[in-house]
């Protein structure tokens, strides 16, 4: 699984690579994962459904972690690479 953050560092200009497995966000399944705490939910539902204007939500799932104070399972992230091809998290207060 690649872990990407938008928000980091670019890629030297001229370094940057397409990836042969890059997404197709028109029709990849995609994960919403929410951190448990407070509008996650509501903030990914907006999100899925703004996405609805551009591709079908068939394979778009929703899925939380118990806790907030603490990390999902190992297991639950295995799982979820296992079964989509990206990631839209809500980890921000």
């Amino acid at each position: 699984m690649r872990i990407v953050n938008p928000s980091f560092g670019r890629e030297a200009p001229g370094q940057e690579k397409a990836g042969a497995n890059a997404v197709d966000w028109h029709k990849d399944p995609i994960i919403l994962f929410a951190n448990s705490k407070p509008n996650a939910k509501e903030l990914l539902e907006g999100v899925r459904d703004k996405m609805a204007a551009y591709r079908s939500t068939d394979n778009i799932d929703y899925i939380h972690k118990d806790s907030p104070a603490q990390p999902a399972p190992d297991t639950m992230y295995d799982a979820l690479a296992g079964k989509y091809r990206a990631a839209l998290i809500a980890i921000a207060d």
